[in-house]
């Protein structure tokens, strides 16, 4: 342990020293020489080794046990529990206190869990890197929704050769570089909004979102295809949001109907239940995302497919599967605390319903319409616009709309 120096910037550095001691003498070494202060929290179980400026008695007691009540619990997934819970509650003590500028782990898959979980409460923008032996496969465990770096380990962690010295010095100088230049995030200076989309309504929304940022407002766009929705909605849980337009609704449809796209029965509804003023449009609901063109036609069977690429197809929807949607909008915007408008175009949801696209169906945006106005609760508007998604009455609707919410807001 050494003493912090005036001016430097700390790295959060999360490494287990019961099985890894080597390994992190070497790392904490490497960031200490780069000019960065070292917070080492050491969530070891089998055994407390020192040197930790947070040790594994204080995670243990930070999530309410002692470190010889979690080792006498004698099951490693309970142990990794009550240590995954002391971790964040100690790590966020300790930045509460002396604010960290970056986070850097090394570790198994128990490690990078741990170091996963703790790294998705911290706030977007502060570094963020695993070294972990899971990298090269599955990580979305790990990284969740924030912005979280993976670098393969390559060898098992188990020792310093010639491989793991280069890998652990380059992850320990990218998080020493990166938290140097870290400026921890104050505050919106501007109203923040935020809108979902895909390509195939990037027209409307491009138009949404120059006329937002020409009014003075700073727009993030997601693209809906499984993680973009649940970020937006970890943003609206995190930051100060003052307008959410969701105008994609691919993940939801794709969650009532077993599309690729589906992010779980909780998509769309952080910020109705903060009290956002929310925008929701149909946007997209005329395809499921299928994979490929064989899997596509044997999963709907008897339906209409435009194969977007190899690996993706898009399955043309009817008037049962977006009253399904309808009733899924509906019960998620009756638990809505702050105001909620509803918009909808009779000509199409995105380019391919569209002339010039592949699954056009006129049959279906009104009697879509229809029903979603009878569903959605009185003091709800819902507004049938005559026109495509991607016509200028369209977003200038939603323009309008969105202006008069932020107005109502300040």
């Amino acid at each position: 342990m050494t003493e912090p120096k005036e001016g430097r910037p700390s790295v959060l550095f999360i490494c287990t020293q019961d099985t890894k001691e080597e390994e992190a003498r070497f790392t904490r070494a490497v960031l200490e020489s780069a000019g960065v202060d070292v917070v080492h929290l050491d969530p070891s179980v089998r055994r407390t080794l020192g040197n930790a400026e947070i040790s594994p008695e204080m995670v243990a007691e930070a999530g309410g046990m002692t470190i010889e009540q979690v080792r006498a619990l004698g099951h490693e997934g309970k142990c990794q529990e009550a240590m995954i819970r002391g971790a964040i509650a100690a790590a966020h003590q300790w930045d509460d206190k002396a604010p960290v500028s970056g986070i850097l782990a090394v570790g198994g898959s128990m490690g990078s869990a741990l170091a996963g979980a703790l790294m998705q409460s911290f706030p977007y923008g502060l570094p963020k890197l695993i070294v972990s032996t899971m990298a090269s496969g599955f990580t979305k465990p790990y990284m969740g929704i924030k912005d979280i770096a993976m670098m393969n380990a390559v060898t098992d962690i188990s020792g310093i050769n010639t491989i793991s010295r280069d890998v652990f010095r380059n992850a320990a100088n990218a998080v020493a570089g990166m938290a140097k230049g870290y400026d921890r995030d104050k505050g919106a200076d501007k109203p923040l909004v935020l809108i979902t989309t895909l390509g195939t309504t990037e027209v409307s929304v491009k138009r949404i979102r120059q006329a937002l940022e020409a009014d003075g407002c700073e727009v993030m766009v997601f693209h809906s295809s499984g993680a973009g929705g649940p970020t937006l909605d970890g943003l609206a849980q995190d930051k100060d949001v003052a307008l959410v337009l969701d105008l994609s609704q691919t993940e939801i449809l794709d969650h009532l109907v077993g599309g690729l796209a589906d992010s779980g029965p909780d998509r769309g509804k952080a910020a109705l239940a903060k009290g956002i003023p929310t925008i929701i449009a149909p946007g997209n609901a005329d395809f499921i995302i299928g994979g490929p063109l064989d899997a596509a036609e044997a999963q709907f069977p008897g339906r209409r497919y435009h194969m977007h690429n190899p690996q993706l197809t898009a399955v043309r929807t009817n008037v049962d599967d977006l009253k399904r949607l309808a009733d899924h909008l509906a019960a998620n915007v009756r638990e809505a605390k702050g105001p909620v408008r509803v918009f909808t175009p009779l000509g199409g949801f995105s380019s391919h319903d569209s002339a010039q696209g592949h699954l056009q169906d006129l049959s279906v945006p009104a009697p879509f319409a229809a029903y979603l106005a009878q569903v959605m609760p009185e003091n709800v508007p819902v507004t049938a616009i005559d026109s495509h998604f991607n016509d200028e009455a369209f977003s200038d609707a939603v323009i309008t709309a969105a202006r008069e919410m932020l107005a109502a807001k300040n």
